[in-house]
């Protein structure tokens, strides 16, 4: 297990700097990468930040960690909505799918639900850290009412295989859960995540 390095007090602005001092790192030792990113409320502010940086975008492939299972033009799209924001500047979206093989990630960036889901890994889908598959369909039991839908994730293996991890947390209930997790007291999803890390751990909260 990797020990999370705790960020308090970060604004839309300072994980926006952060992130591109690290996608600038990493396109410094190789021609192409690859991030995975959250959906959610919380990410968009900050990749509307990351679309004004002057990146060479056409160099990074963006992977959704999980999706709803709808078409990308509806509300609830999380691929619909990064596209808006970062096609337009050269990334490459990728979306997910069930066969997808998910490449190795220079930043798999985590959000976390106050129930302890990563991506769509919600306790009930029972997530294991050595899942044979890269990407799985799930059934989040109960369904959040304000997204009531299947849903597509990459699986812990696939979001462990990164340079790095990075948590955005909000409020002192998911803060909270998080603490419990990083310090081995539950077997929540991102309990299970955190104690198989390997690669360092940044938690903006």
């Amino acid at each position: 297990m990797t020990k999370p390095v705790m960020i308090e007090n970060a604004d839309d602005g300072a994980i926006a700097d952060w992130l591109t001092a690290r996608l600038r790192a990493a396109l410094a030792v190789s021609p192409d990468i690859a991030i995975s990113v959250p959906g959610g409320a919380t990410p968009f502010p900050i990749f509307d930040l990351l679309a004004k940086e002057d990146l060479p975008w056409a160099r990074i492939a963006v992977w959704p960690g999980d999706d709803r299972i709808v078409d990308e033009d509806h509300p609830a799209s999380n691929v619909g909505k990064i596209r808006a924001r970062l096609e337009p500047v050269g990334a490459r979206i990728v979306p997910l799918e069930e066969d997808a093989q998910p490449p190795h990630f220079a930043i798999a960036w985590l959000g976390m639900g106050g129930d302890g889901h990563i991506a769509s890994l919600f306790p009930n889908t029972d997530p294991k850290v050595d899942d044979a598959l890269a990407v799985r369909r799930l059934t989040p039991d109960p369904l959040p009412p304000e997204a009531p839908f299947d849903r597509i994730s990459l699986t812990i293996p696939s979001l462990l295989n990164s340079d790095e991890i990075m948590f955005v947390i909000r409020g002192a209930d998911k803060r909270a859960v998080f603490d419990a997790a990083a310090a081995g007291e539950t077997d929540l999803p991102v309990a299970r995540l955190l104690h198989a890390a390997r690669a360092p751990v940044t938690c903006f909260c």
